[in-house]
């Protein structure tokens, strides 16, 4: 199937992202592909390094001509998302995605795509390579961790890139212009709890929530997803006077809103859990029958655990995670359509004595980011969790005045014959954590269509790439002298 995708055009952009796609990226085990990509500067004989954090940076002169052109950044991350549905068979660590051809969509089996931001890197992989394609000097960024802590672009230090403009190769609309991103922080609260042996003649049930859209926990919060910790919690609260918890396993990563989690409860009077069990479920599926068209709630019997929670500990956890904000949490009063402040409960596990829950709050005011995490703190206190803010990242400021911006504006007009959307994105960017060392540097963002990122629905258009890559060339042409 991979000679399908490198049959695609722009056929070197599409033979990089499958290359890349066959070495295994996740975020904080980015060995394999950083070395990829330090063989491939060197295959090329272009001056590459890798910094003390682990970015690699490749630098490649202008082509004949443009010399006196100023020299600019090509940036995009080099790991990726990694999620796949509960019924896929795929280790990330060692596996390179399984791609496919569906219309005019790229997608994964089951998994990830990781176009996000894998067309960004093939983009400039493709440029690095290129024998024909005008540009000025080039400083190729190709930076780590974006998904899961923003490290790469936090531990970049100045002095490494001399370029006056950056491109940043990561949205996912191919009719916007970024200028602006929301700051965010990792919210982490543990408790531990006293395991309770289970009584005699319980009974035991596995209850799952499944097949909710999930999708990124920026650019997809405003769409009101179903939140699979969420769904589970009021189920478990609506239970709690008749089952106790045994374990919780809900969501993964930060990034992605939750798509699945599964509980062990203990109860002895089965029929009564039962009624109480079909009716919250009957709720929620009915609630969200719209929007989560393929959701499901299921229970079924399981071998009875050895412990539980005690019905005090249970409680505080329940309430503790009702309380916890979950969602859109102010929208912005200066940007029309613009979430300023959300949180994503991203992360439920229950098991062995120990809570850990984890979330995710952005914004794109930093006064608002700290309030929110402050108010979810507190919560998490009150029911005597400890909480750890960790993680914190500022988020972009548009700057209106920016010469390349106008440049990227009179472009895309010129060759769509329709303006291009301006707009500050919810989703966290690198490029104000960048300026933060490399203040004078002016900054854009954009990219080709993408949709589904952070979830095993993931995808990219085939002829947005296209779009987006011609796009990038005439940019290239216009970068303007020094």
């Amino acid at each position: 199937m991979s000679q399908e995708i490198r049959n695609l055009e722009p056929k070197a952009l599409w033979n990089n992202f499958t290359n890349l796609n066959a070495v295994p990226r996740p975020s904080k085990k980015e060995e394999r592909v950083r070395q990829f990509m330090v063989d491939f500067g060197n295959k090329l004989g272009l001056p590459t390094q890798v910094d003390p954090i682990g970015n690699v940076i490749i630098k490649k002169p202008a082509t004949k001509g443009m010399e006196n052109r100023k020299t600019i950044v090509l940036q995009s991350h080099l790991d990726m998302v990694c999620q796949k549905n509960n019924d896929t068979n795929f280790d990330f660590d060692t596996q390179g995605i399984n791609m496919f051809v569906d219309g005019d969509w790229v997608k994964a089996k089951g998994t990830t795509l990781g176009a996000d931001n894998g067309i960004g890197v093939a983009s400039i992989m493709s440029i690095l390579e290129s024998n024909n394609i005008p540009h000025p000097a080039i400083e190729a960024l190709f930076t780590i961790d974006e998904e899961t802590g923003m490290t790469g672009a936090i531990g970049l230090q100045g002095g490494y890139l001399d370029g006056e403009i950056l491109l940043n190769l990561d949205t996912e609309d191919d009719d916007e212009i970024g200028v602006g991103c929301a700051g965010g922080i990792d919210i982490t609260a543990t408790r531990k709890y006293e395991l309770t042996p289970t009584l005699p003649k319980s009974f035991a049930f596995k209850i799952t929530v499944k097949g909710l859209q999930g999708g990124h926990s920026g650019m997809d919060i405003h769409k009101y997803f179903g939140n699979a910790n969420k769904m589970m919690n009021r189920i478990l609260y609506a239970l709690k006077e008749v089952a106790l918890v045994s374990e919780i396993d809900g969501g993964s990563l930060r990034n992605a809103i939750p798509r699945e989690s599964n509980a062990i409860i203990i109860c002895e009077d089965e029929d009564k859990m039962g009624v109480i069990y079909n009716a919250i479920a009957q709720d929620i599926k009915t609630e969200y029958a719209t929007i989560e068209k393929d959701l499901e709630i299921l229970i079924a019997k399981t071998t009875v655990p050895k412990f539980s929670m005690n019905k005090k500990e249970q409680d505080d956890l329940l309430k503790a995670i009702y309380t916890t904000h979950n969602g859109v949490f102010r929208m912005s009063p200066d940007i029309e359509d613009l979430v300023e402040t959300s949180n994503n409960l991203a992360r439920v596990i229950v098991k062995d004595g120990t809570i850990k829950i984890g979330c995710l709050t952005r914004s794109s005011v930093e006064s608002g980011k700290m309030d929110l995490a402050y108010h979810i703190k507190s919560g998490f206190e009150l029911a005597n969790f400890d909480v750890e803010l960790s993680g914190s990242y500022p988020g972009w400021k548009p700057n209106p005045d920016s010469a390349i911006l106008k440049i990227l504006k009179s472009i895309y007009k010129n060759m769509f014959n329709e303006k291009p959307n301006i707009l500050a994105c919810h989703a966290g960017l690198e490029c104000g954590i960048l300026g933060t060392n490399y203040p004078e540097m002016d900054m854009i963002s954009f990219g080709p269509n993408i949709r589904g990122a952070h979830s095993p629905d993931e995808r990219v258009s085939i002829s947005s790439t296209q779009k987006y890559w011609n796009y990038l060339l005439e940019i290239l042409q216009q970068i303007p002298v020094k």
